[in-house]
């Protein structure tokens, strides 16, 4: 199948406002794929590889396009995939040069359209409306199978593109093959964030409020006392790096089990340490027994989906709740009331930032787990930092953004007069309209740039919200903000008025009870 019918059908997604109408186009683009270029076709449709990583990023992909197109391009799915695959291969020294190299090989041999299509699919900004919700709902139309059916295998699977070709092939009884099955992680449930308790209470009514642990969520399936395993959100099995929760896996009563949960690496006096620091031990492939003393891993569960042979999914939370409570240990269950009091709640969201966690949760009782959807039934709490900083510099955006400036680089000021002090990046939080009006005044603000960013004189004051600060080797302050979103321009201030790096440090000095490393 040619790259060209892809991108082409992409472009009609994009140009589509309908939801209908987007699922009737991809529906039409898959009935007509071989059945060994489905997995393909639907994981760049999705915007995603089938590869974990490419070891390329936006700067080589963008400097390794070829100055013209090809005006006769014969790119077939297939090839693009084996030269993705060919791209994961290559390391030792001179792999840089050798990935861009071949990159720019494959590019010359695309179209104008297929060079943008491939380049925002390596960058991870396919932008046409149209992901994995839409791509669900086409499977389903095309295979002629309830989209609920092809929504569950997703979900129990982690693996959509492998779905589409199950329901393409083996149409309703094929996808009835999917169910929970232990050592076959799930799509963890996600949330959507809520404004305050009342919000929560308002949307949820009485709710399930839980401390939001900052570590790593877990998946814990056991089968057996020795038969214990550890999944990442990404399904990653780390079993092999987390001895101690394989432990506690292997000491819970049920003889079959999966817990959804969290692990966070504490202090000596009980609070956590920051994300980052619980996230050393996930990947470690050397010496874990050595970081397991000297960074150990607790572990707290809040959800169960399945026990002795018994999916339980598709049970109200109230029901797990219970089910729950009766296997796990009370000290390996999160703190959790339920209410529908906003006084309660907030005392409770109180109670669980003054313990040093980043916030609560809200869950409908009457919520089934929903694996891999971030819904209205599940809720965020976290309060969130705002800081006003200085423009440094921007990035020209890709794909949908190409044109404009995008990728904000956050400055605060430097306390001692110096100048200011790069804090990260963003383009997140950016309407179009902003995009507009920014790429209009920091090129009048312009002083030099390179192949992809624009730097420019120090000026223009934004507002950033973000959750925490973490430690960062990656820039002079030493400090990062982590998920930073841009809340709007602050025409009001000027540069000498934006905050300083010092207000930084103490965000992160109360947050985590340490001193923050000190600027280069």
């Amino acid at each position: 199948m040619k790259l060209a019918q892809l991108v082409e059908t992409s472009r009609r997604v994009a140009a589509t406002s309908g939801r209908l109408e987007k699922t009737g186009v991809l529906a039409e683009y898959l009935r007509g794929l071989p059945p060994d270029q489905i997995e393909t076709a639907v994981s760049f449709l999705t915007g995603t590889l089938r590869q974990s990583k490419l070891g390329i990023g936006p700067s080589t992909i963008y400097s390794s396009m070829p100055e013209r197109a090809n005006e006769s391009p014969q790119l077939t799915l297939e090839q693009v995939n084996t030269a993705f695959e060919s791209l994961t291969g290559i390391s030792g020294k001179g792999s840089a040069g050798e990935r861009a190299r071949r990159l720019t090989a494959l590019l010359s041999q695309a179209s104008h359209a297929e060079q943008q299509f491939l380049a925002g699919l390596m960058a991870g900004e396919v932008r046409q409306g149209a992901l994995d919700g839409v791509v669900m709902e086409a499977v389903a139309k095309a295979a002629a199978v309830p989209a609920d059916l092809v929504r569950r295998a997703a979900m129990t699977t982690g693996d959509l593109p492998l779905v589409a070709r199950t329901a393409l092939t083996g149409g309703r009884e094929a996808l009835l093959e999917y169910a929970v099955q232990l050592f076959r992680p799930v799509l963890p449930m996600l949330a959507e964030t809520a404004a305050d308790v009342t919000d929560a209470i308002g949307q949820l009514g009485s709710a399930a409020f839980e401390f939001k642990f900052d570590g790593a969520r877990i998946q814990l399936h056991k089968r057996s006392d020795d038969e214990v395993r550890i999944f990442t959100r990404r399904l990653n099995d780390v079993s092999a790096a987390v001895p101690e929760l394989v432990e506690i896996g292997r000491r819970l009563p049920a003889r079959e089990i999966v817990l959804d949960g969290e692990a966070i690496a504490l202090r000596p006096d009980g609070s956590p340490h920051p994300f980052q620091v619980t996230m050393r031990r996930f990947g470690r492939k050397l010496d874990v027994d050595g970081l397991r003393n000297q960074l150990p891993l607790s572990a707290v569960f809040f959800d169960i989906l399945w026990i002795d042979g018994t999916p339980l999914l598709d049970e109200p939370l109230k029901d797990r709740l219970k089910v729950l409570e009766q296997v796990i240990p009370a000290d390996l269950l999160v703190p959790r009331i339920v209410t529908d009091s906003p006084v309660e709640a907030q005392a409770f969201l109180d109670s669980a930032l003054y313990h040093g966690h980043e916030g609560i949760m809200a869950k409908s009782l009457d919520s089934t787990y929903e694996a891999g959807r971030r819904g209205s039934h599940w809720l965020k709490l976290k309060p969130a930092h705002t800081l006003d900083l200085v423009v440094l510099a921007a990035e020209w955006g890709h794909g949908r953004r190409r044109g404009w400036l995008s990728n904000l680089h956050l400055g605060a000021r430097d306390p001692a007069g110096n100048g200011f002090i790069m804090l990260g990046k963003t383009f997140k939080g950016l309407t179009d309209e902003m995009l507009v009006w920014q790429t209009r005044h920091l090129l009048a603000l312009e002083t030099t740039r390179d192949a992809n960013t624009v730097f420019v004189r120090p000026e223009l004051v934004v507002e950033v919200a973000f959750n925490d600060v973490q430690v960062s080797p990656q820039y002079p302050g030493k400090l990062a903000l982590r998920f930073a979103r841009v809340k709007g321009y602050r025409d009001d201030k000027t540069a000498a008025e934006a905050d300083t790096l010092a207000a930084v440090q103490d965000i992160y000095r109360r947050a985590t009870g340490e001193e923050p490393p000190a600027p280069v």
